[in-house]
């Protein structure tokens, strides 16, 4: 037969397909190891860019909570607790207002002023960086208006701060208001905390 006759070369073939078929089962499995390693490189690479996405994203949101704070404070420094000039006219202004609002409008306003301290320190107090301004009035009101008064300088949007109150009984239902408020300007002569217009 054929075979027989072909044996040698037969013999050689099937060496050759046993050896292809070796070679390509050890390839098969040392390129799937190869693979799910790939796989598994890039399945952290994944998890590694997501995770420093989530990272970004916060730092940005914090860096722009940051900023808005930053802001604030910048708004706060430059116009609420501004230098005397700046803020002087509409503080008399707001009073004055206030006082209409109330029905119990003052004939005078008296004016004070002396350098803030730090009283933390027991030891001796230094400077803060502001000028303490107060303002005094005397009206003659009702209640009511006393209490509207009142009312209406604590929620007013000037930095003010009742210091004192004294209360007399007038002519009927009249009273006496004694009042006394207080107000801190920033110094223009003292460079701002940290350089710059920063707190």
């Amino acid at each position: 037969m054929i075979w027989r006759e072909k044996r040698t070369l037969l013999l050689i073939l099937a060496l050759l397909l046993l050896g292809n078929v070796v070679f390509f089962l050890t390839y098969r499995v040392q390129y799937q190891s190869r693979l799910d390693e790939m796989s598994e490189r890039l399945a952290e690479a994944k998890g590694q860019l997501d995770k420093t996405k989530r990272a970004r994203a916060e730092a940005e949101r914090s860096l722009q909570g940051y900023r808005k704070v930053e802001r604030d404070v910048q708004l706060v420094y430059d116009e609420t607790w501004s230098t005397q000039p700046k803020r002087l006219t509409a503080l008399i202004a707001e009073v004055k207002r206030l006082a209409v609002a109330s029905n119990a409008v003052p004939k005078t306003l008296s004016f004070g002023r002396q350098e803030a301290e730090d009283k933390s320190n027991t030891r001796r107090s230094k400077s803060v960086g502001a000028r303490e301004m107060t303002i005094g009035f005397s009206v003659t009101a009702t209640y009511e208006q006393v209490r509207r008064m009142i009312n209406l300088l604590e929620l007013s949007n000037q930095f003010v701060i009742i210091d004192q109150i004294a209360l007399a009984q007038g002519e009927g239902n009249l009273l006496t208001l004694n009042l006394r408020i207080k107000t801190l300007f920033r110094d223009e002569t003292v460079a701002a905390p940290g350089g710059g217009n920063r707190l």
